[in-house]
């Protein structure tokens, strides 16, 4: 193309629809292995700094993933108001821990996740993200199947954030957006706890399977809310939904949410405050009706299947 100056040798082309492509130029690569469980690429990027790709799905990068990790975590830690224990299911890179420990009140951060080579990278090549979140004395890092450790913990937990790749039908995720696995979380939560979950993207073509992860969400906990963040690299503003026994206040007083995270977090946040929180929490009306008319409840026997892979290239052309 005219005026364009490309200046990566390797492609990384992930397929947001069957019509639409989102190619990252990659400068290097930092470590690959095909694991037990999904291809790992962990690279650095000409725009964006450092990347995890799983699957060929872009899981987050060093650019931009604090408009990811900040609104994942800090909803639902504000609504519970003191959270002392959470449970993070997947968050390979740490990111997701290292936002949990901004906050004072919490005593134990356990991170459940079934690919230990991906840990085990980020945890290397990444600590960009982590900030040695993995070392802190409160942190409980359990490589591990989210199911069998939904079934089989004792605890009760304040906020359970589901942090997991996209339900990829040959991924290990797909089958932890259905009603049987939220029911598990609803079981180890705390009376008072919140569950939040990463739940797909929100563009016109593709917030179907949104909808209806909120919609599963509905079968199971009385109080759900929908939200979202804009994260560039993920080609696609993204949804995210919060679920609780408790009422969900959609209307909080920026000024307030301020003063709380101001008394019980360390700070740090780049993109989150009280007026960011008000701002999501207000759902553009094509997605909530989106959401209202949905009727479809994924199952273990019919769970989501996420659009596919993506692929890597090498050359200018792709």
């Amino acid at each position: 193309m005219a005026g364009s100056e490309l200046r990566a040798d390797i492609w990384i082309s992930e397929y947001i629809t069957p019509w639409d492509i989102y190619v990252h130029g990659v400068t290097r690569v930092l470590a690959y292995k095909k694991t037990d469980f999904q291809e790992m690429y962990v690279v650095e990027t000409g725009a964006y700094g450092k990347g995890l790709v799983l699957d060929g799905k872009w899981q987050s990068c060093t650019g931009d993933e604090f408009l990811y990790h900040e609104p994942l975590v800090h909803p639902a830690m504000i609504f519970h108001g003191e959270p002392k224990k959470v449970l993070v299911l997947g968050g390979g890179e740490g990111a997701t821990v290292r936002e949990v420990l901004r906050w004072k009140t919490v005593e134990k951060v356990a991170m459940i996740d079934i690919d230990g080579e991906v840990v085990e990278a980020c945890r290397q090549h990444l600590p960009e993200m982590h900030q040695n979140a993995f070392d802190d004395p409160r942190t409980e890092v359990v490589i591990g199947d989210a199911l069998h450790f939904l079934d089989t913990t004792d605890d009760r937990w304040d906020v359970v954030i589901s942090d997991l790749s996209d339900p990829i039908e040959s991924g290990p995720s797909f089958q932890l957006f259905t009603k049987e696995y939220f029911e598990k979380v609803q079981r180890v939560l705390s009376p008072n706890g919140f569950f939040v979950v990463q739940a797909g993207p929100v563009s016109p073509s593709e917030m179907k399977l949104h909808a209806r992860i909120v919609r599963t969400l509905n079968s199971v906990f009385p109080n759900v809310k929908s939200y979202t963040s804009y994260i560039p690299t993920y080609g696609s503003p993204w949804g995210f939904a919060v679920a609780s026994a408790s009422p969900i206040n959609t209307r909080p007083e920026p000024e307030k949410i301020d003063e709380i995270l101001a008394k019980q977090t360390t700070g740090g946040l780049r993109m989150f405050d009280g007026t960011t929180l008000l701002g999501i929490l207000q759902v553009p009306g094509h997605l909530r009706r989106a959401i209202e008319s949905e009727t479809q409840v994924y199952t273990m026997a019919e769970p989501p299947k996420f659009f596919g892979k993506g692929s890597v290239s090498q050359g200018a052309n792709g």
